[in-house]
């Protein structure tokens, strides 16, 4: 049915927001620098408000008593619907920011090509995260750049972090069965991405990695390990203690 195709599609997003957030949040005071750690904080707060949001939305299509509680704490991995791309680990500064760089390059255009969806609710959320994404994509650009185009170290470890994280990029242009219920072209944003990714590339020394087999099954719940342990670690106060307020 449509109407369960769009509360997938709406946890979809949701569930990458939440898990990317948690993932830079890992950050918080252990950032290279005082104000870098007060940055991925920052986008860490916005995408958990992006989450919130969607999530809200999600609950209110459901009408079964679901909030956006329930939804964040009461889910297991398997029905968790984000790409494996935002759950992996942050390795060093060099692959949490070739991280945020990837997926917020595709936020940037998912986001553009969503506000003018004729689900208003929807359109509105996309439409007012886009003007966060557009700083969240621009400051991880610098970095990559910036780590790129820096010391031969800074260099090698953006190289390790291209091998660790690549092949997850596939999947963020598969269309799941959700999104072709709802007609959403995800694939029609690939060279948008594509030309986003080789700029910063082009600019930073590296070189787009080619014949990489990609990894995929995020968007229909099939994970990797890593996203177990952070549901385990995110979740324990409401597992403990269920439906405890303070």
């Amino acid at each position: 049915m449509k109407s369960n195709s769009l509360i997938d599609f709406s946890l979809h997003l949701a569930d990458n927001a939440l898990i990317l957030g948690q993932r830079n949040a890992e950050w918080c005071g252990h950032g290279p620098v005082l104000e870098q750690d007060i940055a991925i904080t920052n986008i860490s707060l916005d995408l958990i408000g992006q989450a919130r949001s969607l999530y809200q939305y999600a609950a209110q299509l459901k009408a079964d008593g679901s909030t956006e509680d329930s939804l964040a704490y009461l889910r297991t991995e398997r029905e968790f619907r984000n790409c494996l791309l935002v759950e992996q680990p942050n390795g060093d500064w060099a692959q949490t920011m070739l991280r945020q760089f990837l997926f917020s390059s595709y936020q940037y255009y998912l986001y553009q090509y969503l506000q003018n969806n004729k689900e208003e609710t929807l359109a509105a959320i996309a439409e007012k995260s886009l003007k966060e994404v557009s700083y969240h994509l621009r400051w991880s650009s610098e970095w990559i750049v910036r780590l790129g185009d820096g010391t031969e170290e800074s260099h090698s470890r953006m190289l390790k972090a291209l091998e660790e994280l690549w092949r997850y990029t596939g999947e963020l242009f598969i269309t799941a069965p959700y999104e072709n219920d709802l007609g959403i072209a995800i694939s029609s944003l690939k060279d948008d991405w594509s030309k986003k990714v080789n700029i910063v590339f082009e600019e930073a020394t590296l070189k787009t990695p080619e014949n990489v087999f990609m990894q995929t099954g995020g968007k229909t719940g099939m994970h990797t390990e890593h996203l177990g342990f952070m549901l385990t670690e995110l979740q324990y106060i409401q597992r403990v203690y269920p439906g405890c307020e303070w």
